[in-house]
């Protein structure tokens, strides 16, 4: 009995001190996977061999391949290109900007982590609402909140979908017949809201709308050459994502070829490249793995997945959405990774009861996704955007996310709720 409960507590306190801020997340994560282990070992429930065991190594390095090819993109100037490209084309007008800079950042995130997308997106959204003389908010809160939404839809858009891919064996095209239909819907929900959210910002015209054509996008595309190079790579590797089950192909090892491929052919000096990998995120999920395991090992979500085993083969449809409600809800308060591994351990406990799972994978991957927009710290696009504003003359304060953001996650649960309980059969195919 004493091992459950000193392992919840090491994972309470460490999750405590990552939402305190009193020590970096990676640190925090690391730190308590060593004192899981030691406990554990100590109190004979939890080995070296089986912390190790816990580490899914197959996450971790499809993140790593397509961090890798960011990394690689990045140096070209193709986002900033992208992001002024689209202000071209919205020629001043504050919807179109909405739609084409939050649109386009969606877009990017279903492959790439929207965090990156964020940084290098962000500045140049600030300039472009500086040079109109127009508020950047609602631009930049769409673009948090629309890739928040839609970087659920394929399985290597977001750490979630990476998470739940790898342990459910559901495909990249699984992901785009089941994930991507009510992620479609949840994101023009999203739009909607923003559009009745920031009516006021977005009724007011720009003051200089011809200042942003002086714009020259062809600048900021400092290397066209291996932007090409890496798109085409992209190209390739999304198409060995569509057909990885009849080639018989791994998606860690798709992604890691790709940016084998990249570097091969652009010729980039690998330790520049390898510098601008995020190796903090992946330690992260180490750490997390790590702790996560050891509350299976003491024993932790045994009487959780019996609590629920009832409801699971009664009721499988209600159950789907309590989690969707649960995981959205722990999501706003903590970084939805930590709560996506917890989610996995306990569906493999349901799993081994005899409920049948493949539907709840889903609620979990919904929830996960859309219950971020709540809060300001519910996704890491989402403190980088508050940080970004700060610069600006409006920025965006915790009220004030809670006041825009909270509503659209509300609305997205609910589409979700709505459309699991109604296509449970297929979703449970």
């Amino acid at each position: 009995m004493i091992a459950p409960i000193i392992a919840s507590l090491i994972v309470i306190g460490t999750l405590g001190l990552i939402l305190s801020d009193k020590l970096n997340n990676t640190i925090a994560a690391l730190a308590g996977a060593a004192v899981m282990i030691a406990v554990g070992i100590s109190l004979g429930f939890y080995s070296q061999e089986q912390a190790m065991d816990a580490i899914e190594f197959e996450a971790l390095g499809l993140l790593l391949g397509m961090m890798i090819l960011v990394a690689i993109l990045e140096p070209s100037g193709f986002f900033q290109y992208a992001a002024i490209k689209a202000g071209h084309l919205s020629r001043g007008n504050p919807w179109r900007l909405v739609l084409l800079l939050g649109a386009g950042t969606a877009l990017v995130s279903l492959f790439f982590n929207n965090i990156t997308t964020v940084v290098l997106v962000g500045p140049i959204t600030i300039l472009i609402s500086d040079l109109l003389a127009i508020n950047p908010v609602p631009i930049l809160m769409a673009q948090a909140l629309l890739s928040d939404t839609a970087d659920v839809g394929t399985s290597v858009g977001d750490p979630a979908s990476v998470l739940v891919a790898t342990a459910s064996g559901y495909s990249f095209t699984d992901f785009l017949t089941h994930a991507m239909p009510v992620v479609l819907v949840a994101a023009v929900v999203t739009l909607f809201m923003l559009r009745f959210l920031f009516s006021k910002e977005l009724s007011k015209n720009p003051t200089n709308p011809d200042l942003i054509m002086k714009l020259d996008a062809g600048e900021a595309l400092q290397d066209p050459g291996t932007a090409l190079k890496v798109l085409v790579i992209l190209i390739m590797v999304v198409t060995l994502f569509i057909f990885q089950r009849q080639l018989n192909i791994s998606s860690e090892l798709i992604a890691l070829c790709g940016a084998a491929a990249a570097l091969v052919w652009i010729r980039m000096d690998v330790r520049e490249v390898l510098q601008r990998v995020d190796w903090t995120v992946l330690l992260f999920f180490v750490g997390l793995f790590v702790m996560v395991g050891g509350l299976e090992a003491a024993g932790v979500f045994e009487p959780i997945a019996k609590a629920l085993s009832g409801l699971g083969h009664s009721n499988p449809r209600l159950l789907g959405v309590v989690i969707i409600w649960v995981v959205a809800s722990l999501s706003a308060l903590v970084d939805n990774v930590p709560v996506t591994i917890a989610m996995i351990t306990l569906l493999t406990s349901l799993a081994a009861t005899g409920v049948n799972v493949r539907a709840l994978w889903w609620a979990v991957v919904f929830g996960a996704g859309f219950g971020g927009n709540a809060t300001s710290i519910g996704s890491g696009a989402n403190i980088l955007i508050v940080s970004l504003s700060k610069k600006t003359h409006t920025p965006i304060t915790s009220r004030l996310w809670s006041r825009r953001g909270l509503p659209v996650a509300i609305a997205t649960c609910i589409v979700g709720s709505i459309l699991f309980y109604l296509f449970y059969p297929w979703l449970s195919g």
